[in-house]
């Protein structure tokens, strides 16, 4: 079977697991513990899990575990959400993305066996992960929290190595509440009893939620500021906690709040129990991926600006990533930076932009043809209090820089969503790392 017929047997198998439920997002365990159940309860047979949940930096800091975890020569199983071009992206078998006939044939499995009943599709798809992951030896498993994490379907595992909850802010208020106490609590529900958790640099009302959560459980807490600092050296970082201190190079994620997420990464992987020596998280730290996160392209869409000009992608989508974009954004001030906007409907679009507009020389809002539940161009405009042009697409938008504007980077930024599109565009044999 070719890889086009079998890429068809995955897109029909998602496209019938809609069907199955009502909504897109039902945060729920039950639907998913019942599948489980009668498939033999693959999640008890992982190896020690990492469960990461957070608003922000959830995938980048899954990205850090994963490459000093393999930095050891271990094998590692991932799960991540969303994909940015190919769905395979989500399920990462021992260090190999899933392979299409794998996919295909374990979504089909699954199907037969929930017989119908109702479930959603990111149940399916975790329960796909579940039963893969099982079926191949690995010495870790990392688990990122698809929405929140009390209900959300990854919770169904039993208690994992370690925990670790990334920066928290407002996201997702539909399902999570409206402020960030109560968000903060949706996200606290990953907390098992005795088990270690690893937190970041957080707002003190969400930190609270955390430390009250994990004292109820009796789960030692390894926040940020107490249990574990970075701070920059002139060629690095340093890490420090009990077990005493870290100098490593500069992650090859750029930002500062890269730190923040390498940081818990390194106190995760600490508590979990696992030896790592020293030249592996150095070596992890430099040879981390995690596309779609403040990463510089150099394909097709990059060739459509003049010389002199560099092409930017970034998939944070909240406020909470706006201003952290924003940090790293201020030390470009030596050359205009330019805008591509495109978010999903339904974002704080204003709160998004509200940090990035005074570093921006220039604002084009976008949306693209294959771009999930894009907000529409005057939505975005508006948000931006008039300031936003129309681009109406990346390839258009880009053109309109490159005729106006002196050199500079420009950055397209608002959606994950986004991201994937811009991705497909920019370089079209990207696969997001090697497939089995």
């Amino acid at each position: 079977m070719s890889d086009i017929a079998r890429g068809k047997r995955i897109e029909a198998a998602i496209a019938r697991l809609h069907a199955l439920h009502p909504r897109l997002i039902d945060l729920s365990l039950g639907r998913l513990e019942r599948l489980l159940a009668t498939l033999g309860h693959p999640e008890r047979r992982l190896p020690p899990v990492i469960h990461v949940a957070g608003t922000n930096g959830k995938g980048s800091t899954c990205a850090f575990l994963r490459a000093i975890a393999e930095a050891t020569e271990r094998r590692v199983h991932v799960y991540t959400s969303p994909h940015l071009v190919r769905f395979n992206e989500r399920i990462r078998i021992a260090g190999r993305l899933v392979s299409d006939a794998e996919l295909a044939e374990t979504l089909e499995h699954l199907e037969r066996v929930n017989a119908g009943a109702p479930i959603t599709v990111f149940e399916m798809i975790t329960a796909a992960a579940f039963l893969l992951f099982a079926a191949y030896p690995a010495e870790l498993a990392i688990l990122e929290v698809g929405l929140g994490g009390r209900f959300d379907a990854t919770n169904v595992i039993p208690p994992p190595a370690a925990s670790a909850i990334t920066s928290i802010s407002l996201d997702h208020q539909d399902f999570l509440g409206e402020s960030l106490t109560a968000v903060a609590g949706e996200k606290a529900g990953i907390i098992k009893p005795c088990v270690p958790v690893a937190t970041g640099a957080q707002a003190p009302e969400a930190l609270a939620v955390i430390c009250a959560a994990a004292a109820e459980l009796g789960a030692p807490l390894l926040p940020r500021g107490k249990s574990w600092e970075v701070s920059l050296l002139r060629d690095g970082f340093r890490y420090r906690d009990a077990r005493g201190t870290l100098d490593l190079p500069l992650p090859a994620l750029p930002g500062p709040h890269q730190l923040d997420n390498a940081g818990i990464a390194i106190a995760a992987l600490s508590a979990s129990g696992l030896a790592i020596p020293e030249a592996a998280y150095a070596a992890g730290l430099r040879s981390v991926e995690w596309p779609g996160r403040l990463q510089r392209l150099t394909g097709r869409l990059a060739a459509r600006l003049p010389p002199g000009f560099s092409l930017w992608l970034d998939g944070g989508h909240n406020p909470g990533a706006a201003a952290a974009l924003a940090a790293h954004l201020a030390a470009w001030a030596d050359q205009p930076l330019h805008l591509v906007v495109g978010m999903k409907s339904g974002k704080d679009i204003a709160g998004f932009l509200a940090p990035l507009l005074p570093l921006a020389a220039s604002v084009y809002a976008v949306v693209e043809a294959g771009q999930h539940l894009a907000a529409p161009l005057d939505e975005v405009i508006a948000a931006s209090a008039g300031r936003a042009r129309p681009g109406p697409t990346v390839v258009s938008a880009l053109a309109a820089i490159g005729r106006e504007a002196p050199p500079g980077r420009v950055l397209v930024c608002g959606s994950i969503y986004l991201a994937g599109e811009v991705l497909k565009q920019d370089a079209p044999s990207w696969f997001g790392g090697r497939s089995g």
